[in-house]
């Protein structure tokens, strides 16, 4: 499998890592053969038909910005349009920063993709937030695929879960905190008695929040996460403005003080049900499956058979996202070896 990587910041390093450690395990327990012929970034690619080595690979990394200048396949000022339309490949991993205002330039290049005839993994929310359903039925039209587990709970299998463990069950609702920065904030404010601003400060020091942390504490990043869960796993044609959004800057201790004297606490949940999909600071009880702590991430499904399944782990990281892509592109190589199967099939009837 020949794959273009757009994107070459904290994730994409960890594609590239994961790949080249796993690579000999890989290719022996699953007949996997990835082979990363190009990287795309900023200041132009790193392009090589027969395949980036891993110790090419570890050199590029080692030897930081900009990749283009790499002595033996560097191309300074190529765009990643253009890398994506020139270069022979099965899979355009795009892993560029979101963008919730216009998605570009992920929504770009994934389109590029799909009419060039390119399966995608993606990390993006921006895309699949204000064009998921399109962007679908644009996969459909083209015959490849779109897989985006590491957009939903990096590392945490939540959209698998839903779509291979509960198979054959109805998925009535689903509720869950799917954004660690928030809940490393409500989890300080609540367990240590500190202020909203102290905590925001703390997790900006720790590396959870970015400096500007709009898209995590005015609950962006999870209404991205409910449009992903609700059109994927529940069948809506949702975009992000159908959500209705309420972040958590206006929780005071005061008001995790009073939740805790109902033995209860405040966590930001994004809920998705047959009502209008919410986010917004719920009060939990302190023995709730979804009361988990720190930068956790958790989600209950609730299905007519199965009942409540609570799955919970960690939501992001460059490694577990980048385990989600590795995920991602085992599931497309088992499609693709079964179309072929079944191809083969029909040509002996």
């Amino acid at each position: 499998m020949r794959i273009i990587l757009v994107g070459y910041g904290v994730v994409g390093k960890g594609v590239t890592t994961i790949l080249a450690q796993k690579y000999a395990e890989k290719v022996k327990d699953y007949g996997f053969n990835p082979k990363i012929v190009a990287i795309s970034d900023i200041d132009g690619a790193v392009i090589n038909p027969r395949g980036l080595s891993p110790e090419k690979l570890e050199a590029i990394k080692q030897r930081g910005y900009p990749i283009s200048a790499d002595p033996e396949f560097g191309n300074p000022g190529i765009n990643a349009l253009e890398v994506i339309e020139s270069v022979e490949a099965e899979v355009v991993v795009e892993v560029t920063p979101v963008n919730i205002q216009t998605a570009e330039p992920a929504i770009s290049h994934i389109t590029k993709a799909f009419k060039t005839g390119k399966h995608v993994v993606t990390t993006n929310k921006g895309p699949l937030a204000l064009a998921m359903p399109a962007l679908t039925e644009l996969a459909e039209y083209n015959n490849v695929y779109l897989r985006f587990s590491g957009t939903v709970g990096g590392g945490t299998p939540m959209l698998e879960f839903a779509k291979r463990c509960l198979a054959g069950d109805k998925i009535k609702a689903i509720r869950g905190i799917f954004n660690g920065t928030t809940n490393y904030i409500l989890t300080e404010m609540s367990q240590n008695q500190v202020g909203f601003q102290d905590a925001l400060s703390s997790a900006q020091k720790l590396g959870y929040a970015e400096r500007e942390p709009s898209m995590d504490i005015d609950g962006f990043d999870t209404a991205c996460k409910v449009v992903i869960l609700s059109n994927w796993i529940m069948g809506k044609k949702i975009t992000l403005k159908d959500v209705d959004r309420t972040g958590i800057r206006d929780i005071t201790l005061q008001t995790l003080t009073e939740a805790a004297e109902r033995g209860n606490t405040i966590k930001l949940i994004g809920s998705i049900d047959d009502n209008k999909p919410t986010v917004k600071p719920t009060e939990i009880a302190k023995t709730h499956p979804l009361c988990v702590s720190g930068v956790l991430n958790a989600v209950t499904f609730s299905t007519e058979y199965a009942g409540e399944q609570t799955l919970v782990g960690r939501g992001a990281g460059s490694i577990e996202t980048a385990g989600a892509v590795l995920r991602d592109l085992l599931d497309i190589k088992h499609k693709l070896a079964n179309r072929m199967l079944n191809s083969n099939l029909e040509s002996y009837k």
